[in-house]
């Protein structure tokens, strides 16, 4: 008589219960799949049909003849500004050079007819050249786009060194993680904590429980809190800079890099810990020449991998002022600066500072304004303050920024808004 198996007979069976309740998870998980699609909104077709808004926002947009006529209006009445500014800065320095007392009202009436006589004497060639650059910038701005990016070599000088300091972030965060994460790995870890405290008493069984739940739970503190709000937290208390972006990305590494050691170093090959602990070595020996050998691989994988993350999170973390790309990336999004960013997104780092040859300066206690035929951020604490003018183009007209949303313009001119740190 035949005994062979066939593999049906082999093949284990599952009781009813055990099915029912493989059929429940498999409802449940189907179930949290349906509900999240439609929670968030997932429209396979929704790119396809908003692909003239992908084109628009990378590539600019077509201006109409309104949006032309606008920025045409616009431009021709920066030659008046420009000739009334100036005019009224020479009726000021002659003021002050006669000792005459200061009368804004006949200042501005006396630089109005200086301004005048200005524009009076400039030829229509002059004129429209001014205007014509005027015009140009302002419907290269309100095109939009991020194409083509900005190329000039002192912006890309500026934003190499910007680079720069965004790599050093995460060179120290990772760092300072790793030397950290290492020593607090052998205390998470059972099996080096047992030859750190060795014996089977009671107390020492409660310093071991009670040392790898504190470290275990200090890990898990620090891989809770994103890098991200750590950033807030540090930019709050030690102000702005690249020194709170290394303290936040060097605590959040510190939980991830002290979880991944720990966990590499309770899996390691039993055998040559027993070999050297044999041998009489001491527990520092047995850890440095059979513990840290087997997972120094493992060790110097995931530090890279973190480093490499850690280099992109640092971009992130300057959102919100903690130095390196995004610092001044995020004003050039709000400012609608596109083709900048566009520059800085293969590079990494920020722009270069601002340069102005003809400016007002403008200044309240919340920050100072540079007003000019400019485009850029104002951070919403400055919206809707009046700033007074100050040296060195000192003037007693006021500008008043009421605009909710870029860009802000006042008085004919857009405006550039700085904060002060805070005293």
């Amino acid at each position: 008589m035949s005994h062979d198996l066939t593999l049906e007979q082999v093949t284990p069976r599952k009781s009813f219960s055990e099915k029912l309740a493989l059929g429940g998870l498999l409802a449940v998980i189907l179930a949290v799949l349906v509900a999240s699609y439609i929670s968030t909104d997932i429209d396979p077709f929704k790119l396809y049909d908003k692909r003239q808004n992908a084109f628009e926002y990378l590539f600019g947009r077509e201006l109409n003849e309104s949006d032309k006529q606008a920025a045409l209006d616009q431009a021709q009445r920066l030659p008046e500004i420009i000739a009334f500014e100036e005019a009224y800065q020479e009726v000021k320095a002659e003021y002050v050079a006669t000792g005459r007392e200061a009368d804004p009202v006949a200042m501005q009436r006396e630089a109005r007819k200086r301004a005048d006589i200005v524009l009076r004497n400039m030829t229509p060639a002059q004129l429209e050249a001014v205007v014509q650059s005027e015009y140009d910038r302002i419907t290269d701005e309100r095109t939009g786009g991020y194409f083509p990016p900005e190329t000039a070599w002192a912006h890309l000088k500026e934003y190499t060194k910007a680079l720069i300091e965004t790599v050093a972030i995460a060179i120290w965060g990772t760092l300072i993680a790793f030397v950290a994460a290492i020593p607090m790995a052998m205390f998470a870890a059972k099996n080096t904590l047992e030859l750190m405290v060795q014996g089977d008493g009671v107390h020492q069984r409660v310093i071991r429980w009670f040392g790898q739940f504190a470290a275990r739970r200090m890990l898990d503190f620090c891989r809770g809190f994103n890098e991200f709000v750590m950033a807030l937290i540090f930019v709050a208390v030690i102000g702005l800079g690249p020194y709170a972006g290394v303290l936040a990305l060097a605590i959040h590494t510190f939980g991830i890099l002290g979880k991944v050691f720990s966990e590499a170093i309770e899996q390691i090959e039993p055998g040559q810990v027993e070999a050297v602990t044999a041998s009489g070595a001491g527990p520092a020996q047995i850890m440095a020449f059979s513990v840290i050998p087997q997972v120094m691989p493992l060790i110097v994988s995931y530090t890279l991998l973190r480093f490499e993350s850690n280099v992109r999170s640092a971009t992130i973390l300057g959102f919100v002022g903690a130095g390196g790309i995004g610092f001044l990336m995020f004003d050039k999004i709000n400012g609608y600066l596109y083709r900048e960013v566009c520059t800085r997104l293969p590079l990494r780092h920020p722009p270069p500072p601002l340069r102005l040859s003809r400016a007002e300066v403008h200044t309240n206690n919340k920050g100072v304004a540079l007003a000019q035929p400019l485009c850029c951020w104002m951070p919403p604490a400055a919206r809707g303050e009046t700033f007074e003018k100050v040296s060195p183009l000192d003037s007693p007209s006021k500008l008043f920024v009421a605009a909710s949303r870029g860009p802000w313009v006042a008085e004919g001119l857009s405006c550039l808004i700085y904060r002060f740190p805070d005293q």
